[in-house]
């Protein structure tokens, strides 16, 4: 059966995988990332799967628990190759990529972590602008649980958070 679209090569199906995590500012969910390189209908999953392994293996790609991000190796590779995709594909990527692009922008100026140690749980909660913190909390917590809530929900947030913060400190 013939496949549509223009990518059909593993070498091309690498190129765009590459091409994409180029472009996205951190880590990128693996769903993500599957949705963003199977918009050309050549790509098939089984194929991709293999690709990116491959990438991972031969440290182009990072994986972590997170998701996937292009490596410093990665990227200089990507620079050197990323013509030979076909323009419409490039441009198609670029499109299907900004809005992940911005949401990816926003949650790394939006952070949340939680230690627990002897003294109990306690998260810290942070917002930055890009030029530095411009939110910085750090609050105990009843437990791991709460902790992980609260991150969830200041990283959702963050923005409401600190306006309220500032009305409350004006009043």
């Amino acid at each position: 059966m013939d496949r549509l679209g223009f990518i059909h090569e593993k070498l091309d199906i690498k190129i765009l995988i590459l091409f994409v995590l180029r472009r996205l500012p951190g880590t990128v969910e693996p769903e993500t990332l599957l949705e963003l390189c199977m918009f050309d209908g050549g790509v098939g999953y089984f194929d991709y799967s293999d690709c990116l392994s491959e990438l991972v293996e031969g440290g182009l790609v990072a994986e972590d628990e997170e998701g996937f991000r292009i490596t410093e190796k990665g990227a200089r590779n990507a620079d050197m190759v990323e013509s030979r995709l076909p323009y419409s594909v490039r441009s198609k990527a670029l499109k299907l990529l900004a809005p992940v692009a911005e949401r990816l922008e926003r949650a790394a100026l939006i952070t949340g972590r939680h230690v627990v140690d002897e003294k109990g749980c306690t998260v810290e909660l942070s917002m930055s602008d890009g030029e530095g913190q411009i939110l910085g909390l750090r609050l105990l917590c009843g437990d791991e649980e709460q902790a992980r809530r609260f991150e969830k929900k200041f990283k959702k947030n963050a923005e409401e958070y600190y306006q309220k913060i500032m009305e409350l400190l004006e009043e």
